[in-house]
């Protein structure tokens, strides 16, 4: 990947649309969080079209260069391409379904299955960080952190080194989808299984 990528969100209302004042708390009301599935580069549109409806809604982008014939051009590239997140009841989902460019809701079968709360704060709190950010492979081991300082505190995922750079990767289980983001070692807390305390490394 070429150049300097910065995380984005879909539109110029970057901060309504990571849910600072629409409502995108997953503990708010009576709804979940769900990963919506939509047609190829509609997530703008369903994203838009879904809080025109009054919903909550965001898909998170990153910004990278691509190289032309003839420039460098900078464009914003979904996170999660082909997916859209969504906080609604499922049990009254019909206005989400006949929302323009979107195909379905993810699950097995036709239940919609929701994605992990912390999963969706960690991933908004990387979108609004400002940091390089780029999609990675899933990873489903290593050490669970949790950031405790800085733009990405209260972010949750797994510990990485890569040469000598430190990451934060953050996955929507779901979806078997990651993204990855360099950190500081400097204010991170590992997480143990059943355990929400965390002691500083």
């Amino acid at each position: 990947m070429e150049g300097s990528e910065k995380a984005c969100l879909a539109d110029d209302i970057r901060l309504a649309a990571a849910g600072l004042h629409l409502g995108c708390d997953p503990d708010v009301g009576m709804g979940r969080w769900y990963a919506l599935y939509v047609r190829s580069r509609h997530e703008k549109v369903v994203e838009s079209g879904l809080r025109g409806k009054g919903y909550s809604a965001f898909s998170p982008f990153y910004r990278t260069k691509r190289r032309r014939v003839d420039r460098i051009a900078e464009i914003d590239v979904p996170l999660f391409p082909g997916y859209v997140f969504c906080h609604f009841d499922s049990n009254k989902r019909l206005p989400i379904l006949t929302t323009p460019g979107l195909v379905g809701v993810v699950g097995p079968g036709n239940r919609p299955q929701p994605v992990e709360d912390h999963e969706i704060a960690s991933i908004r709190t990387i979108a609004l960080s400002g940091r390089p950010v780029q999609p990675c492979s899933f990873l489903r081991s290593g050490q669970r952190i949790r950031l405790q300082a800085g733009p990405l505190m209260g972010a949750e995922g797994i510990f990485l080194r890569v040469k000598n750079e430190y990451h934060l990767v953050v996955s929507i289980t779901l979806l078997q989808r990651s993204v990855s983001v360099v950190i500081e070692k400097d204010g991170v807390a590992p997480l143990f299984l059943g355990e929400r305390h965390a002691e500083s490394f």
